[in-house]
């Protein structure tokens, strides 16, 4: 490879996950500091990042194919007198294959895990010189240690708490790409909160591929989990709201239940996957929980927070699902009435213990399966939007609306509100819902907060 001018813009795209949103935004800090500045919109950029995400299926293909269009725009580039983008793929895509990457692409120039993009200035030098640059090494605080300080972000920002995996679900990629579950160490997560607050954010998203395994030892040298974070956290001035998300059923404990009922500052609103309503099915998937200890956990947080707002994901079409085992699924999105849920047919990921199993699905009946439950999450979402109808909220301002006086932000449901007036993003605003659809709702404002 050729040696390259240094770049002097960039653009990340992420795919997948909020974890990646994260990293992609940790990225641009790291950027930022060497003085690369993103590219204009519209703009082509002079480094472009795919920071990428492996749990779907064909993953690697379409990394693939979003490299083939960054060659092709690089060579009518230079027919113009122009220069092609300097290639780097990230993420958990870079993580499992970055070896045949660098065969199949020769264009990539660097590749670098999850773990590893603390290093991605480094890297970038060595491009600069011809070098093609590798790096899947998996020294997950090492990387939080290196990053820079904080950028000003918008009025909602996310905080990693958590990385990592050790649940090994039958089906997943992520303790293969992510490695084994750390916690961040407390008083950095505190200290990072409080630069986050002073760069303009009102609310506060505590990531994790499990975030409730999160543990460490607070400001006393206490042992402490979750819970004992978010109560230090709502103790910062200036942060008004604190959600958390991914869960996992077996990581959840009682403290973290009785912290919806004791701090203001949490969201009403829980993301809990269950994957699937049938008990042999989850076994298989190796959940360690079953339906029976699932929905007791949400009779808790219902008991300690009647209004809270529950969501979800399902994979539909795992090997050996019958037609009266999905039939179970369809009966626990009926018993649990979600409030918004994301849900997938199962893809068989590569070096998976899934991925070998019999009795795969047919996409056509997974096609079939995944259309009757999304309807019914769908009907389940609307009727959650129409219940909450003439309730009094306060809404975070996130983002100017399609219209000249329209602004679009997050009730404490997490569902996106819209209304009128003078504000601005981070605003907190006192709202009435007046109008609901199946994914957003239209507000009446009360005042300002």
């Amino acid at each position: 490879m050729k040696p390259q001018t240094p770049p002097q813009t960039y653009r990340v795209k992420s795919f997948g996950c909020q974890m990646n949103v994260y990293d992609g935004e940790r990225m641009a800090e790291l950027l930022g500091e060497r003085g690369i500045q993103p590219a204009a919109d519209g703009e082509d950029a002079d480094l472009v990042i795919l920071n990428t995400c492996h749990i779907r299926e064909k993953a690697a293909e379409k990394v693939y194919s979003d490299i083939g269009r960054l060659v092709l725009a690089g060579k009518q580039s230079e027919a113009k007198g122009g220069r092609p983008p300097m290639i780097a793929v990230a993420g958990c895509v870079a993580q499992a294959e970055g070896d045949e990457i660098m065969k199949r692409a020769p264009a990539v120039s660097i590749v670098v895990g999850p773990q590893a993009y603390h290093r991605l200035p480094e890297m970038l030098d060595k491009a600069a010189k011809g070098e093609r640059a590798t790096d899947t090494d998996m020294p997950a605080i090492a990387k939080f240690d290196a990053l820079p300080a904080r950028a000003k972000r918008g009025p909602s920002a996310f905080l990693t708490v958590q990385e990592g995996c050790d649940k090994f679900c039958t089906y997943c990629v992520v303790p293969y790409t992510r490695g084994a579950e750390i916690s961040r160490p407390f008083l950095h997560l505190i200290a990072e909160a409080h630069k986050l607050v002073e760069a303009g954010a009102r609310e506060i998203t505590l990531l994790g591929q499990n975030v409730n395994a999160w543990a460490g030892e607070d400001d006393k040298g206490r042992p402490t989990g979750l819970a004992g974070l978010i109560h230090a956290l709502a103790r910062i001035d200036g942060l008004a709201r604190i959600r958390y998300t991914t869960s996992h059923p077996n990581d959840m404990d009682e403290a973290l239940i009785a912290a919806h009922g004791e701090v203001d500052k949490l969201m009403p609103y829980l993301h809990l996957p269950v994957q699937a309503g049938n008990d042999r099915v989850l076994k298989a998937m190796n959940r360690q929980h079953t339906v029976d200890s699932y929905l007791k956990l949400i009779e808790k947080f219902r008991a300690v927070r009647p209004d809270i707002a529950l969501s979800g994901d399902f994979i539909v079409g795992f090997p050996g699902e019958t037609e009266a085992e999905f039939a179970d699924t369809l009966r626990i999105v009926d018993e649990v009435r979600y409030a918004a849920c994301f849900s997938f047919k199962y893809s068989p990921r590569p070096g998976t213990p899934a991925a070998t199993l019999d009795f795969q699905i047919a996409p056509e009946v997974m096609d079939d399966r995944l259309t009757r439950l999304q309807a019914r999450l769908t009907d389940h979402q609307y009727a959650f939007n129409q219940a909450s109808v003439g309730k009094t909220c306060t809404v975070l301002v996130e983002r100017a609306g399609r219209f000249p006086g329209q602004w679009v932000g997050k009730s404490p449901w997490l569902q996106s509100v819209w209304f009128e007036g003078e504000y601005a993003i981070g605003d907190l605003v006192e709202v009435t819902l007046a109008e609901a659809g199946t994914k957003s709702l239209k507000a009446l404002v009360s005042a300002s907060v």
